[in-house]
């Protein structure tokens, strides 16, 4: 098997970027490891049980894997309707949209990828029998670290995938696999040089120094910090100092993406998938029953904070509404 055969296939399915990493200890591996030592992953359990140590080499999760062929899904899409509406005035009071990532706004992005690398690993086979194991996200992987490694791009001070000239809007897949497949892809060069504009924007001041390496290197992510986090993966009440930088962001944040340079001519996905739906108002929200929601947020990334979580954030956003501003990055 061949990298250029690898790339062609993979665009067939769908995917706007790919490449293939080879096997073996991850570098970056020592960073996460202090990251997790530091306390950063807060209550995200699935980074720092036994998991953990897998993450240091891929083959851990296959046996006699030799390369680990990574893709990037294109998944920016245009502004839904209501985010381009002026506030509406309900009984008295400004009504305001919530304010949802981008993508979490259509269909569950693991269901997509997943079909996609399944359809690209039965086109593959065909040319070569091998084993493999599909990784979406939820895998024990260093994917951020093996996209790079692979030449998909570098690692931001946003700690975001950048590819250029595309920018960072792309979900990341893996094929873990057998194949032997020669690559001389080198990591590309870090080209966010002086700018700190996603630093400067974060509302919450969750970008923070690493204490150590170089470049962007010097930048890593304090997950208790991070808006993203707040929303979806921390249970309980949002720390009460963090609670005005959310604004009207009520489940995941795209503010360090938003103002990245490297993202101000990145391409719009056509793929249907990842279409916006319509988001209701605030005070909509705020009046769904838990049954509501579940049809509401069906087959798509909103299930993840639960009923419980979901209408917290509403909460909060309803608390931080002002007349009649509107949320800038």
């Amino acid at each position: 098997m061949d990298v250029a055969t690898v790339d062609r296939i993979a665009h067939e399915c769908g995917f706007e970027l790919a490449g293939v990493a080879p096997v073996g200890r991850i570098q970056d591996f020592e960073r996460y490891q202090t990251w997790i030592d530091r306390g950063m992953a807060g209550e995200m359990r699935y980074l720092t049980d036994r998991r953990a140590a897998l993450r240091s080499d891929p083959a851990s999760l296959l046996d006699g894997a030799q390369s680990v062929i990574c893709v990037g899904k294109l998944y920016k899409t245009a502004d839904p309707p209501e985010a381009r509406r002026a506030p509406l005035s309900i009984d008295g009071h400004i009504s305001r949209y919530g304010h949802i990532a981008r993508y979490a706004r259509g269909r569950d992005y693991h269901d997509v990828l997943h079909e996609s690398l399944e359809r690209m690993a039965q086109r593959l086979h065909e040319i070569e029998p091998f084993a493999y194991k599909i990784c979406v996200d939820t895998a024990p992987l260093l994917e951020r670290s093996l996209a790079r490694l692979a030449g998909l791009g570098w690692i931001g001070k946003n700690t975001c995938l950048i590819n250029e000239p595309r920018g960072s809007w792309f979900f990341l897949g893996e094929l873990v696999t057998t194949l032997s497949i020669a690559t001389h892809a080198a990591p590309p060069p870090d080209r966010c040089g002086a700018c700190t504009r996603c630093i400067d924007a974060c509302p919450t001041q969750a970008l923070v120094p690493d204490g150590g390496g170089v470049g962007s290197d010097r930048w890593t992510i304090d997950s208790r910090r991070c808006i993203a986090y707040l929303t979806i993966e921390l249970r309980g009440p949002i720390p009460e100092e963090h609670r005005a930088g959310m604004g009207d962001l009520i489940f995941g944040c795209d503010i360090c993406q938003e103002v990245c340079p490297w993202n101000s001519r990145a391409p719009i996905t056509v793929d249907p998938a990842f279409a916006p739906r319509m988001i209701p108002a605030l005070e909509q929200l705020a009046s769904m029953t838990e049954d509501e929601f579940r049809e509401f947020a069906r087959g798509t990334p909103l299930t993840r904070p639960k009923y419980a979580g979901f209408m917290r954030n509403v909460s909060v956003a309803l608390s931080n509404r002002t007349e009649p501003a509107e949320r800038k990055p």
